[in-house]
């Protein structure tokens, strides 16, 4: 069904979910033969316009139609092919700016992620691990603060070429099956997805919609959509293989700041990473690299040897100075509300901003 360019995904319910991703795969399979549209165009009775479906978009529309607005969100890719859905991920803020605000969303985002965790459709499972460091180092990384007790291990515990380590139990997120569920909350609250042509400066995004809020949840694409020049892409490069038996995570830092190994395991499958390649853009995965995350996760877990790829990911981490989560006024009347620069820590803090992007709104709703 063709509508103008735009694919656009009405109130559904979660059985329909494989319908909608089946729409969505095949739009995104022939964006440039055709458009394939499934409802309406953006509605002009919304009350909020969120731009990105990533884990920060879709959060933050979940908290504002839980809050009864009319929310639409728009984006130029579907949930899947987002950089949130390359994340391992680990809660944990990790490559974010410095800033006393971090602290409280990250906190309010593992409330939620623990509160998810019994629900078997969320992907979310409460994990004990281990990270560790080439070198000896008297405290642990500054991403585990928060999750829980962290307690130094043995040096005999420690895989080859690390010196010291920690274990902590933290919640690990299956972000394909998040963003499904996520999605899927959206749908069934009333909210509506469109995809469409990238937007490629805020005058579109205000003449797209009538919402007299605009919500700037674009990730990476704010560099060019705002634009803002301090914002930097991260490279993270990941490979997807079948479990082996893996029940623990693992996070070994080295000594190059581009790399770390990390092991991540989602129930039948696991995510090994990866890299943080500062200013570097290609989507495209990297064979060489695909070969050095394979070789330094199997020196880590062994059993990873024979366990078969079933495929990669890459993302583009949008690293900035300080996450930017403030008011812009368009006009007398329409707003803008700024939520992007995330870096590694999008699904850390995710709900915890989308709770503040509530509050934002709701002063300017006079709620």
């Amino acid at each position: 069904m063709r509508v103008d360019d735009q694919l656009a995904i009405r109130s559904c319910r979660f059985g329909d979910i494989r319908l909608v991703q089946t729409l969505i795969a095949t739009q995104s399979r022939s964006r440039r033969a055709c458009a394939i549209g499934y409802g309406a165009h953006v509605r002009t009775t919304a009350d909020v316009l969120v731009i990105g479906a990533g884990v920060c978009g879709l959060s933050t529309a979940l908290v504002l139609l839980d809050a009864g607005f009319a929310v639409d969100v728009y984006a130029a890719e579907p949930p899947h092919h987002t950089t949130s859905a390359a994340a391992g991920a680990l809660w944990g803020a990790h490559l974010v700016g410095a800033d006393n605000r971090v602290s409280n969303w990250a906190g309010r985002t593992l409330h939620r992620f623990r509160e998810l965790a019994g629900d078997p459709e969320a992907g979310i499972t409460e994990m004990a691990g281990l990270v560790a460091s080439p070198a000896a180092e008297p405290e642990p990384p500054s991403f585990t603060r928060g999750a829980g007790p962290v307690t130094p291990c043995d040096r005999a515990e420690l895989p080859a070429g690390f010196a010291s380590g920690w274990r902590y139990t933290a919640p690990i997120v299956a972000m394909p099956a998040y963003l499904d569920y996520l999605l899927g909350l959206l749908l069934n609250k009333g909210g509506q997805l469109h995809l469409g042509q990238p937007l490629r400066r805020l005058a579109e995004a205000e003449s797209l919609s009538a919402a007299p809020i605009i919500v700037n949840c674009a990730g990476i694409g704010a560099r060019d959509l705002v634009p803002d020049p301090g914002l930097t892409p991260f490279r993270g490069q990941v490979v997807v293989t079948t479990n082996p038996g893996l029940t623990e995570f693992f996070v070994g830092e080295r000594n190059s700041p581009d790399e770390v190994t990390y092991i991540f395991p989602h129930g039948a499958t696991v995510v090994l990473g990866g890299t943080q390649q500062e200013g570097a853009s290609s989507l495209r995965p990297d064979p060489v690299t695909a070969e050095r995350i394979i070789a330094g996760s199997i020196a880590v877990e062994p059993r990873l040897a024979d366990a078969p790829i079933l495929g990669h990911r890459v993302g583009l981490r949008p690293v900035r100075s300080r996450v930017r989560l403030e008011v812009q006024p368009i006009s007398s009347r329409r707003y803008l509300v700024h939520n992007y620069g995330h870096g590694g820590a999008g699904v850390t803090l995710s709900w915890g901003c989308a709770h503040a992007v509530l509050t934002e709104v709701s002063a300017l709703f006079g709620h």
